[in-house]
């Protein structure tokens, strides 16, 4: 499975460096252009998870470099973050019009950054394999009062948690898990995406319980997860 790729394109160091300390402890690989031409034939070259453009860059603006991405069938699912200076609808506009999944703002908030790559890469990964994993899970609305079940499947951006317990989607969780040869446990904030009824299942091969999406889980525990996936996947069933 391949790693998790995020390209940061923007001609300014100050920025450019100031975006990679923010991934610098997440174990993702970061891709670097500096125009918008660049940022166009690497996505095609290496077909990253996420990009982040800067509006305004030489050869080609991050408008019409994420435009040809959009146009490209391709790349076209590619999420496409444009980064702008606030306050200029024009710009904000140009953006829109480029197709662009979602726009951030300079000067860049770290929290809003992260939590819009955290965002873009959960759905990714909702899309992504998904292994039979029978594993312990600590979970509940509070970090102070968990309950314990088991886990059905996992995927890098969520898992199927067995349990009678009512919820209600959306309903917010906090969840304690781990994976086998890992000795530090996952701990993240969660969501009920969906609910499997005991009385009337909406997927009657599941048993009763929740699907679970996660909200803020590193994307360095991300990555253990896809390889842990990969490595589910490759082991011989006999």
């Amino acid at each position: 499975m391949p790693p998790i790729k995020i390209l940061l394109a923007d001609d300014v160091e100050l920025f450019l460096e100031l975006e990679k300390t923010f991934f610098r402890r997440e174990g993702v690989t970061l891709l670097i252009a500096r125009n918008g031409q660049e940022a166009v034939d690497l996505v095609r070259a290496e077909r990253p998870t996420l990009v982040f453009m800067d509006l305004y860059m030489p050869q080609l603006d991050g408008d019409e470099a994420c435009r040809q991405i959009k146009a490209d069938p391709e790349l076209a699912s590619t999420p496409v973050v444009m980064v702008t200076h606030g306050g200029r609808e024009e710009d904000l506009e140009r953006c829109r019009q480029a197709g662009c999944d979602e726009i951030v703002l300079k000067p860049i908030n770290r929290h809003q950054f992260m939590e819009t790559a955290r965002r873009f890469l959960a759905i990714a990964a909702r899309m992504a394999p998904r292994v039979d994993a029978r594993l312990r899970v600590r979970f509940g609305s509070s970090p102070d009062d968990l309950l314990e079940h088991f886990t059905i499947n996992i995927s890098s951006g969520g898992l199927f948690l067995e349990t009678t317990r009512p919820f209600a989607e959306n309903a917010p969780l906090f969840l304690e898990f781990g994976l086998p040869g890992l000795d530090e446990p996952f701990h993240c904030r969660a969501r009920v995406a969906w609910v499997n009824a005991a009385t009337e299942p909406c997927k009657p091969q599941l048993p009763a319980g929740v699907g679970v999406q996660f909200l803020d889980l590193p994307l360095e525990k991300m990555q253990q997860i896809r390889e842990f996936i990969q490595t589910r996947e490759l082991t011989p069933s006999w």
